[in-house]
């Protein structure tokens, strides 16, 4: 079997999976309140382009797990069918969704009976009105229904993503990881990263992983967890108040953990992007529908892969800031 391995000698086992670039939520460090221009649908992948692909990546390249991102990939119509053609590879990899949460009450079941492992939700604070406020829309109680059915559905582990930021939900980020070990979710705190439509990050405004740790102190004993176990996982993690329990930072800023990446994406439009913030990509949409062969789109993607940097570079002077947005790249 092929391999999708850079120069730096990593090979790119884990596949995000962009869906769509939209969302239903106007979360302020992601889109403006107007929301974006959204993709025109024929540039987008339809269901059976996203299923070749992610066939030739598991069958010819060696991918072992698939993440379902978006924007906002419940809104996908076609998503529950997507997920039980990729259950039926051989091998069967995988498989797992990022999702803010609405329609997660509804779908969570019939996610599970198509074969999707488990669930990774944003949430950002348990107080409702501060979520409407950071969304734009009145929504928490329905995050708080979708984390409860992909519990009760078993898309276990239920993971909870949360963003800081100063200033806005920074007072008592314990709150949250009270509300996670109570419920039995998994928290994994995530430093804003300079993915913004607006392009208006600024790195003296993010909450730094230290300062995450410090504030969880104030409730919680924190015990790190031995870093053998990570592997290539992005999370630090630490055991709460002994264990079993766990929380994540995913420090990508202050501590990058590049040297380990194993992961690769493919936006809603059909291209490849080496990394997060990567500025170049690889259209293996156009070579798809002008006729190329599985193992010709195979060879493309492995070129693509090639040309993976070192690193990130955010600390780079000459940093720039990728032009798609988060919801158009799909984390």
């Amino acid at each position: 079997m092929l391999k999708l391995a850079d120069t730096y000698g990593r090979v790119a086992t884990d596949l995000r999976v962009s869906l769509t670039d939209k969302c239903n939520l106007r979360c302020t460090y992601c889109m403006p309140a107007e929301g974006l221009d959204w993709l025109p649908k024929p540039q987008l992948l339809t269901d059976e382009e996203i299923v070749r692909l992610i066939r030739i990546a598991v069958t010819k390249l060696g991918v072992e797990e698939v993440r379902f991102t978006g924007g906002e990939p419940l809104v996908r119509n076609g998503f529950v069918g997507i997920v039980s053609e990729v259950a039926k590879l051989t091998p069967r990899p995988k498989m797992s969704v990022t999702s803010n949460g609405l329609g997660m009450e509804r779908l969570a079941q019939p996610l599970k009976d198509a074969g999707l492992d488990r669930v990774n939700i944003s949430l950002d604070t348990v107080d409702p009105e501060l979520f409407h406020k950071l969304t734009r829309r009145d929504r928490w109680h329905d995050v708080e229904r979708g984390l409860a059915a992909a519990r009760d559905a078993g898309l276990v582990p239920v993971k909870v993503n949360a963003v800081l930021m100063r200033g806005q939900n920074d007072a008592h980020p314990e709150d949250l990881l009270q509300f996670c070990l109570d419920r039995g979710y998994e928290l994994r705190f995530i430093e804003q990263m300079p993915l913004d439509a607006q392009h208006g990050w600024n790195r003296a405004d993010m909450i730094t992983a230290d300062e995450i740790l410090e504030k969880l102190q104030r409730r919680f004993t924190l015990t790190p967890e031995p870093s053998s176990i990570r592997g290539s996982a992005p999370a630090e993690r630490w055991f709460v108040d002994g264990g079993p329990a766990t929380v994540g930072i995913i420090a990508s800023v202050t501590r990058p953990f590049c040297g380990d990446c194993d992961r690769v994406r493919l936006t809603a439009d059909g291209q490849v992007r080496n990394c997060l913030f990567a500025r170049e990509e690889s259209n293996l949409r156009d070579a798809m529908r002008a006729g190329a062969s599985d193992a010709e789109l195979a060879v493309r993607w492995q070129v693509a892969m090639r040309g993976k940097k070192a690193g990130h570079g955010i600390d780079d002077p000459t940093f720039l800031q990728p032009d798609r947005p988060m919801s158009a790249i799909g984390g």
